[in-house]
């Protein structure tokens, strides 16, 4: 018999098991002797076996298993006091010979042999009263499977309602991976299915655990949200006011509504089920994070961008950033309903895409840059070729002739990644009439614009920038990325042969976006410096009482250098560009 005690990371219980055998096998999945249902545990991550001399734990996982503090590679011989970490677990190992003598109150060697860690132990506890009485914890022994392990009578009372889902999401991955071997066969609905009917009988298992007053109906709910789907994200996701959610860690919840950050007040049940959900999320695109690559940039099935990032980077655990996109593709009716495009700007900005002038949106973050690319890109006939690349595809184009590239990271062996510069460099190869970029970072820039110098004209993209002229400055910056020895005079020569337009939007402090310029790059002053000039420009008034930015977008009175062109290609009939 060998004896391994350990506290739940979950509910910090200390937990025992009494295990028969030669050899026990430890890990996430059923076919183990002990079962660790957690992430941070491989499927099969280590055994022990005793000998004549003690007990041998051999690692047999890639997440590493550690014997006080330093990496087990093979075998090692287990010392008394030995401190084992098995993914997020700490666990003590005894031989029987070891706990009869703590059993028979040897106090001596009891005081040497300390079951758990300081920092989990309560006040008034002590290991070696605990030993004696073997109330540590008990086990719910199953003929048909390994030892499940449950706090004992004593200590469920009172069990607070994230503890319960805790218990019952721990239940419910146990059973289907025990009853249900043929789960990843069946299709989602009939995986919701029985994971529904198994979580009823769970809650009528536990019926004398579970207060009158908590809804078993939501409970349901939560659990398989959280087993099978977002979690707690699911109803943030289908609610239309929220467009965008932020998981700071697994009991702090933020939602975007109007442009103000709230706090929802919903909570995951543990870091492994936020980590299981950015899993959920990046594995049916062939993504991946893990402690080698802990950030990644993926979508949802709508089209929603998502951000993840996880220790070591993220200190506070998993986090989760998700830019919702709505149920209906927006159009520049909806832009301007909302006040961030005047009439004026929408027709004049029609034109521009019609008559193929090119076309950068400038802006910070979370300033709808995207969006209003999105509604631009709408504007382009319905006869022509779109190529759309993009790092997370999320682009939503109305025409049907659209052929839509997302990048790809590297592999697990550092290969395999193509970046948004080598898609553009071969969407020349795929015979576009326009090419839409859904953002500028790098070198990729030069690229964009050299497609924009031969031939691909109306091509639009995005940047991050705070105006028009650091845009252009970014975009010089962007283009030296590349690895090009270019001359500054050279770079700015490419800039404004190929720029004709720079939107520029802005997020205010009270939550609103706006385009606040529309500017032309009109060329190359003598001086070396790029003449822009402004066509559209908001005037702020001030503020008003509920804190709104009030004021008004102008016309500067500067005409376009371009109008000319649309006058000859019949976009503007009248002699004026609005």
């Amino acid at each position: 018999m060998i004896r391994i005690v350990y506290v739940d990371p979950e509910s910090q219980r200390e937990v025992v098991a009494d295990l028969e055998g030669e050899r026990i096998r430890i890990g996430r999945e059923g076919g183990n002797e002990l079962v660790l249902p957690y992430m941070e545990v491989s499927r099969f991550h280590a055994e022990v076996s005793g000998s004549e001399q003690g007990v041998v734990l051999t690692d047999r996982s890639t997440n590493g298993t550690f014997v006080n503090g330093q990496r087990v590679f093979g075998k090692q011989l287990l010392q008394l006091g030995d401190q084992v970490t098995i993914g997020n677990c700490v666990l003590h190992v005894y031989t029987e010979a070891q706990v009869r003598q703590i059993q028979a109150g040897q106090a001596a060697q009891a005081a040497a042999v300390p079951y758990a860690p300081e920092v989990y132990q309560q006040p008034g506890y002590s290991a070696e009263a605990a030993a004696a009485t073997g109330a540590m914890g008990a086990i719910s022994d199953s003929p048909a499977g390994p030892a499940v392990l449950e706090p004992t009578a004593s200590a469920r009372g009172g069990v607070a309602p994230v503890d319960l889902k805790r218990r019952v999401h721990r239940r419910l991955l146990q059973y289907m991976d025990l009853k249900s071997m043929d789960m990843n066969k069946v299709g989602e609905g009939e995986l919701r299915k029985r994971a529904r009917d198994l979580l009823i009988d769970i809650i009528s298992e536990l019926e004398n655990d579970i207060s009158p007053d908590v809804d078993r109906d939501l409970l349901v709910k939560e659990v398989l949200d959280e087993a099978l789907g977002l979690g707690p994200l699911e109803d943030l996701l289908d609610d239309d006011s929220v467009t965008e959610i932020m998981v700071v860690s697994k009991d702090q919840i933020y939602v975007e509504r109007d442009g103000r950050i709230e706090f929802t007040g919903c909570t995951f049940t543990a870091h492994e089920a936020v980590l299981a959900v950015i899993e959920r999320i990046i594995t049916p695109l062939g993504r991946r994070i893990d402690e080698s690559s802990p950030l990644v940039d993926a979508r949802l099935k709508d089209g929603s961008r998502v951000n993840a990032i996880i220790p070591p980077l993220a200190i506070k655990g998993p986090c989760i950033t998700i830019r919702k996109f709505g149920k209906k593709s927006l159009t520049m009716q909806d832009l301007v309903g909302w006040g961030s495009v005047t009439e004026q700007i929408a027709g004049f900005l029609e034109k521009c895409v019609l008559g193929r002038k090119n076309i950068i949106i400038s802006g910070g973050t979370g300033s709808g840059k995207t969006t209003l690319l999105n509604c631009l890109s709408s504007f382009i006939p319905s006869d022509e070729r779109i190529v759309t690349i993009e790092d997370a595809a999320e682009l939503r184009l109305p025409q049907e002739h659209v052929v839509s590239l997302e990048t790809k990271p590297a592999n697990l062996e550092g290969k395999g990644a193509y970046s948004i510069r080598e898609l553009v460099k071969n969407s020349l190869r795929m015979r576009p009439d326009r090419i839409v970029v859904g953002e500028c970072r790098g070198g990729e820039a030069l690229d964009m614009l050299q497609a924009m110098n031969t031939g691909h004209d109306g091509s639009l993209t995005t940047g991050h920038a705070n105006s028009p002229t650091d845009m252009i400055s970014r975009l010089e910056t962007m283009v030296l990325m590349a690895g090009m020895d270019l001359p500054v005079r050279a770079i700015r020569d490419q800039i404004c042969a190929a720029v004709d337009v720079i939107v520029q939007q802005t997020r205010f402090s009270d939550g609103t976006r706006r385009v606040v310029n529309v500017t032309e790059v009109v060329g190359l002053e003598d001086d070396g410096r790029i003449h822009l000039e402004d066509i559209f420009r908001f005037q702020q008034r001030g503020v008003d009482e509920g804190g709104r930015i009030q004021g008004e977008v102008l016309l500067t009175g500067y005409i376009p250098t371009f109008i000319p062109d649309l006058i000859n290609s019949g976009i503007v009939k009248d002699g004026s560009f609005l």
